[in-house]
């Protein structure tokens, strides 16, 4: 299984998911998928499409927004506004994990919700170096 790095109790990033492992988000109560990876970026990777099938039909919700580079200020606005149409935990993942938490952290500082230093440790804590981005 493709480990999930809580941030929050509201959010977790992960590695590049496959369709055991939306099975798994479900058992572990995720209401929410976010897709920040492009298909395409390496042919080994399951499409959206298959991820999103997986995820509807264990019962999740499933939103694509794929962030190519940095996230642009519309992709920090989708995924802020797809957290806050939800009630419960959201799992979201790129690649590495580094996309999703970047452009979900970008969203946090944005709307004021949470501080740059408590976004530079939450991220610390969960692998992710976010001083360069919210610092």
């Amino acid at each position: 299984m493709t480990p999930f790095r809580q941030v929050t109790d509201q959010f977790s990033t992960s590695p590049q998911i496959s369709e055991a492992d939306v099975a798994a988000a479900a058992a572990q109560g995720f209401v929410l998928i976010i897709n920040n990876r492009p298909d395409g970026e390496d042919p080994a990777q399951p499409t959206g499409a298959v991820i999103e099938a997986a995820a509807r039909s264990a019962g999740l919700d499933y939103v694509a927004i794929p962030v190519r580079g940095g996230p642009t200020s519309e992709q920090v606005a989708a995924v802020r506004e797809a957290i806050d149409q939800v009630d419960g935990p959201v799992l979201a993942y790129c690649r590495s994990g580094t996309r999703s938490i970047v452009t979900w952290a970008l969203g946090q500082a944005q709307a004021g919700t949470l501080e740059p230093d408590t976004l530079i440790a939450l991220g610390a804590q969960a692998g992710y170096d976010l001083s360069g981005v919210v610092g």
